[in-house]
Parts: C-alpha cells; structure tokens; sequence
C-alpha cells in the first residue's frame, strides 16, 4: 500500500496517470464549471482542474470529478485505487475487498504537530470573503452555491471523546456564513445535538482538499463512536499529521488545502436548498430552515486547490467513494455473520439504490428463501444499510460490478413471488422516491429480491449453462481474442 498523504500529492500523481487536463481559460463559476465537470463523468474523461475562474481570487484553483471514473478501460477504477493506496489495475470487487478490513485495523491516533501546509495564509473575522472563493453554482434549480460537495466537516462531542470527519453539504450563505445540512440521524447531528443540550455553540472545521483516503474515510459508515482519524492512520500504518484550529481546540489534517472555522448557531436558521443530490433530482422549490455556520477564521495553502463532485445522475463520488464503502461495510458485516457470501457491491448506476449480494454456493444450503431473507434482515439492521432501499441477491456465477449481467440476472431469475418486503426501515431522507411523510420519519418499506437459482429442481439430463461466450472453452476463447483484427474487426 502506498497512501497519498496530501491532496496536492494526489493531483501531481493523478497528472502522471493523464488522469487531468488542465483549463486555463476563465470558467465561469456558474453552471459552465459544473457543466464541464458533469459531462467528465458522463464520457467519461479526465478530471478537470479549472485554473482561472470568474470573479475568484487569483490563484485558487478547483478540481471538478475528483473520484470519477477514468477513461483508461482498462483501469476504470484508478481515481478511487489511488486513494486507497491501492495498485491502479484493482478491479472494482477487489476494491470493495479491501476496503471492507477497514473497520478491523488497528487504531492510531493523529500526531499533533506545531506547523502545516494549511497555515501558510490565515485571515480573521472582516478579512474573510467566502464569495471570492470559487464556489460554483452546480445544478439547474439548486437553491445557491455550494462551497463544500467533497471536503471534510470535522466535529467532536463536547467531553472531546468523539471526533467525528464526515462528508456533508455545505450552502454559501455571504461572506462569512454558511448554511449546513444536519441530519438528525447522523453522526453530526448526533453530535450537534449533545452541543444543543448544555447550550453551546458547536466548533466546526471544514477542511477542503485532504488526503484522498481521508475523503474516502469520511464517505464510510464506521459503527460506533468511531474516531475516522484514528482510523486512517490505521489503515496507512501510520498516524496522520494534524494541527490545531486558529479559534478552537479541534484538530485538522495539516495538508488540508483549505480549512475554514468557526461556530455552528443554535439559534440562527437560514433556508438551504434545493441541491441535485446522489439519486438523480433536484427538488425545484424544496428548501428548508438549517443552522448558521458562522465563520471565525480561514487558513489555507499557497494556491490551493478546492475539490468540487457534481452530484446527480451516476457514477459520481456518491457512488465511487460512497457506494464502494457503503458495499464494504456490509460486506465485513455479512462475513463476520458467517454468511456464505462471495461479494458485496452497489453498481454505479444504480444510484446508491441497489445492493448486489453474490451467494458462494460452495457454501450454500437448500433453503434459498431462508438465505435471502437472513442476508435482507442482516444488510438493514447494519448503519450501512440503512442506506439501502433494494437488496439483490444472486448466484456466484454473476459479477455484481457487471451491470449486464445483473440486469440480466434480476430478469431472468427473479420470480415475483420471491420477493419480499421489509417495512418500517430505517432510510436515509435523500433516497429518491420517498415520500414527504417518509422522509420526515427516516422510515419506508425495503425489499430483497431472491435472484438464486433452484439447487435441486432440474434432473442431470437438464443443466444450464449460460448461453454467452464466456460458456466457450477458455482455449477456444483465448484464440478468438488473440485473433480478433485477423478476422478482419
């Protein structure tokens, strides 16, 4: 493994790979730079890195598609490979591999150091102006300009025995405020929330541009009162440098590119929304009260750059770094449940919607409705899968980060009345199709659909075999490939 330790590391490295092109042209921080970014991830294409944008302070640079994927077929997974520290060609079930040992690591703590990249320019109270920085309107329909879609909001419970790093949305409100999404259910709404009840004013560091492994830590539902610092030193071997805040004791990644501080209101509600968020929409219309960010102070590198992930329709970081860890967790789950599993995996076109389950049938039993349902009953009781709305379940024979085949799969496999569904489950209020009632009680109805193919039901004289040209012999099939242009293609 060999970890990036700083976000400029990350782009000097994904510039090695042809991983960027860089714009030099002024871009206009509204729509056009977010336009640029989206059509990236539809190609896909390389990140862009926008070099002069309108209206913004010269020298701040911003890098749109920071984890797309890549146009280099065959290394498809290589933004999210680099930020694991993880080989280029690690296919995408290997990837979910990997990263589900996280939660098994051992531990280390953060080294606090006097100095960092990130002190390298400081501003306080007046002589900050977040509308100088290039925040980019994203969407048609978006509510305003969101400053944060992948930095890191840094919190700790008032006891100082939880330090939580999370990625959340973050609204431009003026020159010195900012409007948060907090939700109840999690982890900073949990902590906001013990703020609340003795009173204070919660501290709060947004961190943008930090190591790409603390970006992908912070899309990762750990259970627990886990500590992500500690965490990511644990999976780099290492602890990671940070330094302390200029107006608060909470400590910050020492690389950051930029980290704003300040308090979070108790109080102050400002309007929020809408935002075309991870399933595809944007709620025209749809904004609602959350707490003020004041801002207090402001550090940053020399000339640094802003990360921006244009969320929506997929693949998009919501699916590269948030579904892989959502597919990783589970998958830990399920294994240390000794469920016979194969490989976990949310396809990326699914939206964060579907989780794929393959079943090892090595290991399989003869009740294929009692499996489906224990693997259903364990992904929704997780936190991980509390995300998840659609479970699928199906034979080892399917690659589940092959949207064909499991398309195909679900088709030609399911049977309407092995499927079952699950009410009153916990959900995350920004899946797609909920209603106004569901997303105000973070409950609604799942489903598992049992995709496995009957052990016992056909006699030796009827066995199927996949009529594809993966069923030909391996030789037969390595001639053709070898003499495919012969052919004349």
């Amino acid at each position: 493994m060999k970890p990036l330790k700083s976000f400029r590391e990350y782009v000097e490295v994904l510039k090695e790979y042809n991983e960027i092109v860089s714009i030099n042209q002024e871009i206009d921080w509204d729509l056009e730079m977010s336009a640029i970014i989206r059509r990236a991830y539809d190609l896909p294409s390389p990140a862009p890195l926008f070099k002069t944008i309108k209206d913004s302070k010269p020298g701040f640079e911003v890098l749109g598609a920071p984890v797309g994927m890549s146009p280099n077929k065959e290394n498809p997974f290589i933004r999210v490979a680099l930020s694991l520290g993880l080989p280029i060609n690690t296919p995408a079930p290997e990837l979910v591999e990997a990263w589900s040992h996280l939660p098994d690591v051992n531990p280390i703590p953060p080294r606090l150091v006097v100095n960092g990249e990130c002190k390298e320019n400081k501003l306080f109270n007046d002589e900050i102006d977040l509308t100088k920085l290039p925040v980019p309107f994203i969407h048609v329909g978006d509510g305003g300009r969101y400053i944060n879609t992948y930095g890191i909001l840094i919190v700790r419970t008032p006891d100082g025995s939880w330090v939580n790093w999370s990625i959340s949305r973050v609204m431009l409100d003026g020159p010195r405020t900012m409007a948060g999404v907090i939700i109840p259910s999690q982890d900073l709404g949990k902590i906001y929330r013990q703020w609340k009840e003795i009173d204070k004013e919660m501290p709060y560091a947004l961190c943008l541009g930090v190591d790409p492994g603390i970006a992908m830590i912070a899309g990762y539902p750990l259970s627990g009162d886990v500590n992500e610092g500690e965490m990511i030193g644990g999976w780099y071997g290492e602890p990671i440098e940070v330094v302390k805040c200029e107006t608060s004791d909470l400590e910050v990644p020492a690389t950051s590119e930029i980290v704003i501080e300040g308090t979070v209101s108790l109080e102050e509600m400002i309007p929020e929304g809408p935002f075309g968020e991870y399933a595809g929409y944007t709620l025209v219309g749809h904004e609602k009260p959350v707490p003020r960010f004041d801002v207090t102070a402001m550090t940053h590198r020399n000339n640094p750059i802003m990360p921006v992930s244009v969320t929506g329709v997929p693949p998009e970081e919501s699916s590269t770094n948030w579904g892989i860890a959502i597919a990783a967790s589970i998958q830990n789950t399920l294994r240390k449940q000794e469920l016979p599993i194969k490989e976990c995996f949310i396809p990326l076109e699914s939206a964060v919607h579907w989780l794929v389950v393959t079943i090892d049938r090595s290991q399989q039993g003869d009740d294929n409705e009692q499996l489906a349902h224990e693997i259903g009953e364990a992904v929704f009781a997780t936190r991980a899968g509390s995300y998840i709305p659609k479970v699928i379940v199906l034979d080892d024979d399917i690659n589940p980060s092959n949207i064909n085949q499991v398309v195909w799969a679900l088709a030609t496999r399911h049977r309407p009345d092995k499927r079952e569904a699950m009410v009153n489950q916990k959900v995350l209020p920004l899946v797609g199709y909920l209603d106004e009632k569901e997303k105000r009680e973070a409950l609604t109805t799942k489903v598992i659909y049992n995709c496995l193919l009957p052990l016992n039901s056909r006699s030796k004289d009827e066995q199927t075999i996949e009529a594809s040209f993966r069923s030909y012999p391996e030789n037969l099939r390595n001639h053709i490939i070898k003499n495919w242009e012969k052919y004349g293609f």
